[in-house]
């Protein structure tokens, strides 16, 4: 048994016993009352709302509507702590009155909603069960196109800072090829529309709207006053940073990829791109969000350099056959995906500790079952990517002695693109779990 499998062994068994120890922690914003009650019944209409939810909201993050659509005033209740709003109400026409709400979880962009119905003179209200299953929530086809930009988004982010940095650390004549070139480039221009789409869509899954309020210029203004939306606008202005960035690589090709100053650059923007991308996600929740935070970065860090590297050893060097590149390039690109990998295990187990809670919760809940998925995919990809290992150490002196012959390259050829494939996959199932509720 190498080192490497040791490593994840303990590592494993570190998570196990931590799932069985650690107390549940909390799930996303809910309510937990209201004043005057659900279905509640009273003389004379209430002017008045008030909400009080499971944890600290921002005023931003609380929508409550009538019926028409049209948007109530929320504001503080004095001395009553952040986690409590009010709301003022329309003047009441009949003898129900009805107002749905929704509530953006700060950390994640999650939204939570319901609806609340109250009786208004001496007629007892109608029957609320076909109201009740009525209540609002996120349209499914939104839902579905966040889930997409984040995919989008993942990739790219992957493709990009692991294609940066493969250049950068072993492949610098690789700036002047076209291959690369243009992965980097499609990896830029994804990058930059999926989080612009992702903007629109998070406004439109925050509104309960459509596909079409994710393209209204009102969705974006609103969704740029929360927390997720700020993040999500980060992003873009960081995409838009690393244009600067990547052109000056595709200008100065392999003499600008060895320059420190565009080093330090090419880190501070990368760095930047992964932690905006961490911070709508689950990896603050929990008892110990400090820790969730880093191990988000070091999570996405180790994914990008694993699935960039990939991607660059896939498009641009294996098709060149060149025996000088393989015998520099692909030794080192093996010891940062050994790197890379054991990092990825390490601080995916801190995050499933900090999200999930408990071994029930991995076992019970649909956040579990993806989160097993995901498991179960990536260690098909590392059975492919101990073949990868394995040919470099037997076969690639051969193939350099052969001065990169076709036959020989192959197998090492279809180990990688199958890598690659079930990355994809992953990062499917990463996208699904971001926009997944704990359940905890």
């Amino acid at each position: 048994m190498t080192t490497v499998h040791r490593s994840l062994l303990v590592l494993l068994s570190a998570l196990l016993l931590g799932l069985l120890g650690t107390t549940p922690a909390a799930a996303h914003t809910e309510l937990v009352s209201s004043t005057p009650k659900d279905g509640a019944r009273s003389a004379k209409a209430p002017d008045r709302l008030t909400l009080v939810f499971d944890e600290p909201v921002d005023l931003a993050d609380v929508r409550v509507m009538t019926p028409d659509g049209d948007r109530l005033p929320v504001s503080r209740v004095p001395g009553r702590g952040s986690a409590t709003v009010r709301v003022a109400l329309p003047r009441a026409t009949g003898d129900t009155l009805s107002v749905t709400w929704s509530v953006i979880d700060e950390e994640d962009g999650h939204a939570t909603s319901g609806r609340l119905t109250f009786g208004i003179g001496a007629r007892a209200t109608q029957d609320r069960g076909d109201e009740a299953t009525a209540a609002p929530a996120p349209s499914p086809s939104v839902r579905r196109g966040l889930v997409a930009a984040r995919w989008a988004g993942y990739l790219s982010l992957a493709l990009f800072v692991g294609g940066l940095a493969f250049v950068a650390l072993l492949w610098p004549r690789g700036a002047g090829e076209p291959r690369a070139r243009v992965l980097l480039g499609l990896a830029w221009t994804c990058g930059l529309l999926s989080a612009v789409a992702g903007l629109g869509l998070q406004g439109a899954y925050a509104d309960l709207g459509g596909l079409r309020d994710a393209l209204r210029p009102a969705t974006y203004a609103d969704v740029l006053t929360t927390g997720p939306g700020l993040a999500l606008a980060a992003r873009g202005l960081l995409w838009v940073l690393a244009a600067v960035v990547l052109a000056a690589l595709l200008q100065g090709g392999a003499r600008t990829a060895r320059s420190p100053g565009w080093r330090v650059g090419a880190v501070a923007v990368g760095l930047g791109l992964l932690r905006s991308t961490g911070m709508a996600g689950h990896n603050s929740e929990g008892s110990e969000p400090s820790w969730g935070a880093v191990a988000d970065l070091v999570h996405l860090l180790g994914v990008s350099l694993w699935i960039g590297g990939l991607a660059m050893l896939t498009v641009a060097v294996l098709p060149r056959r060149e025996a000088g590149e393989l015998a520099a390039v692909v030794p080192g690109y093996s010891k940062l995906a050994a790197v890379s990998v054991t990092a990825i295990v390490a601080a995916g187990l801190v995050l499933a500790w900090q999200i999930v809670g408990s071994f029930n919760a991995l076992l019970h809940t649909s956040y579990g079952h993806l989160l097993l998925l995901k498991t179960g995919v990536l260690a098909v990809v590392l059975v492919a990517a101990w073949c990868s290992r394995q040919w470099t150490r037997t076969r690639l002196d051969l193939a350099v002695l052969l001065r990169g012959d076709a036959a020989t390259v192959r197998p090492f050829g279809y180990s990688v693109a199958a890598e690659t494939g079930l990355v994809l996959v992953v990062l499917a199932v990463t996208s699904l779990l971001v926009t997944a509720d704990p359940g905890r």
